[in-house]
């Protein structure tokens, strides 16, 4: 028989492994902070940058303070979500202290994976709503197509010089053409012939400079998407660094936030 009044001291380690409500509230917080300090750092890189020669930042300048401001955004949001989540997580009785600095970490995990779910998700939403506007809005400049990479190339080569000779067809012709060229990695020899045919009928130039301007438009083409895929890959693989830091912060907060949970004195 217990004494009266003795406190009955429940075994919960088995129980209670994730405080869900503290891992939401965490990674929504986390999300909000993370698009507020992107918005933040998108304005201060516009500003930065001007249309007039030698004024502004350059862009190399600009693409640097990018990456570490993309750093700092996933360091500052993390770390609040899982501090938050740390604190406001249930408090285990009776359960071993690495036990509980296991579950500390792996609720900050969680905060930095749910949150970066939901981002995505509406970076997602957002990207389609604006990629939808645009392709409303090609529709209605372009007769029903949309502004493709290729199509200034496509008017390189055929450009001649009297303005306004060149109609729209051959222009989405060469287009397709230059994109299948730059998928394979060569123009095929009949795309080639086709298009230096094409381009001396249009342009009014000799069949032997319309293939000069053939290769030299297809090796701009070629430098231009090999410049893009590039500039992908690296910003692709800052993002990767900067999620991994920011997935760190996120746990090693919510150990800080869960450590002074359990030490809070219950008045």
């Amino acid at each position: 028989m217990m004494e009266m009044g003795q406190a009955v001291i429940a075994d919960d380690s088995n129980v209670h492994g994730v405080s869900w409500p503290a891992v939401i509230a965490g990674a929504f917080v986390t999300a909000a902070l993370s698009l507020i300090l992107l918005a933040l750092g998108a304005g201060i890189g516009l500003s930065a940058i001007s249309p007039w020669e030698n004024s502004g930042a350059s862009t190399s300048a600009v693409g640097a303070g990018a990456i570490v401001w993309l750093v700092l955004v996933q360091l500052v949001a993390c770390s609040m979500g899982g501090y938050l989540a740390g604190r406001l997580r249930t408090k285990w009785i009776r359960v071993h202290t690495h036990e509980v600095y296991f579950r500390d970490t792996a609720h900050g995990f969680l905060v930095w994976a749910v949150s970066v779910v939901v981002a995505a998700a509406f970076l997602a939403s957002a990207a389609a709503s604006m990629i939808g506007k645009r392709h409303e809005a090609g529709s209605a400049n372009q007769s029903g197509g949309t502004i493709s990479p290729n199509q200034y190339f496509a008017d390189e080569l055929l450009r001649s010089r009297s303005p306004g000779s060149n109609d729209a067809s051959a222009r989405s012709e060469v287009d397709l053409i230059l994109a299948n060229a730059l998928r394979q990695g060569t123009v095929p020899p009949a795309d080639r012939s086709y298009l230096v045919d094409l381009t001396a009928a249009k342009t009014g130039i000799s069949e032997a400079d319309a293939d000069k301007r053939v290769s030299n438009v297809f090796a701009q083409a070629q430098q231009a998407a090999d410049q893009a895929r590039k500039a992908v890959a690296h910003s692709l693989y800052w993002t990767f660094l900067a999620l991994l830091v920011g997935a760190f912060c996120a746990s090693f907060a919510a150990t800080i936030g869960g450590r002074q949970r359990d030490h809070v004195i219950v008045i």
